[in-house]
């Protein structure tokens, strides 16, 4: 990792940085509600110095949600390949989804879904492709799992995969609401249980 960061040029390092600052403040804020002089005051730079990089706001949002979103998806798929069986690695994903911290201000899903309901197409793509992304990688599991009779043939992988992260999803949006809720843990009880008894094979 450092003989990779050593090759990297210092305008590459530049935008790097202002990509992973501006993405905590999109994230936290909102497109509308984060400014560039937020970015500029973050980074560390004039506001000259990250137009030369990024030809508008919406150009770093885009780029911000995609940083914010990767991270998210590798803590969300790590150590699935610790486990064999495709129900175990659902088990894991849900585990990581509820345990590892989440990115600074939350779900960018969520907050992204939320934040341009009404507002920026092109960052509700953004979400949108980042949602079938994580509904594709499930899918693709449990259609394994089909493969090689660890999941009951009889379930629809696609109407599983939605349901399993329209739970998650709800119930951090219930957590942020009432942080007493145990929502996120609530959820990981039943779902745990429900693969268990409704798409593990017998």
């Amino acid at each position: 990792m450092k003989g990779a960061n050593k090759q990297l040029t210092k305008g590459e390092r530049t935008r790097r940085n202002i990509v992973a600052k501006a993405a905590v403040i999109f994230n936290q804020r909102g497109f509308e509600g984060a400014s560039m002089q937020d970015v500029v005051e973050a980074v560390g730079l004039e506001k000259g110095s990250i137009y030369g990089h990024f030809v508008s706001k919406e150009a770093l949002a885009l780029e911000a949600f995609d940083f914010a979103w990767a991270d998210t998806e590798q803590k969300h798929m790590a150590n699935l390949d610790s486990v064999s069986n495709a129900v175990d690695k659902l088990a894991i994903h849900i585990s990581n989804y509820v345990k590892t911290p989440s990115f600074a201000g939350g779900c960018p899903l969520v907050n992204t879904a939320v934040d341009t309901d009404d507002g920026n197409l092109a960052l509700r793509d953004r979400a949108r492709r980042a949602y079938r992304g994580w509904e594709g990688a499930l899918v693709d599991i449990l259609v394994d799992g089909q493969i090689r009779d660890e999941v009951r043939h009889e379930i629809r992988p696609q109407s599983v995969a939605t349901f399993l992260i329209s739970t998650l999803e709800g119930a951090t949006v219930v957590s942020r609401i009432d942080k007493r809720s145990g929502a996120l843990a609530y959820a990981q009880e039943n779902l745990t249980r429900f693969l268990d008894i409704e798409v593990r094979a017998r």
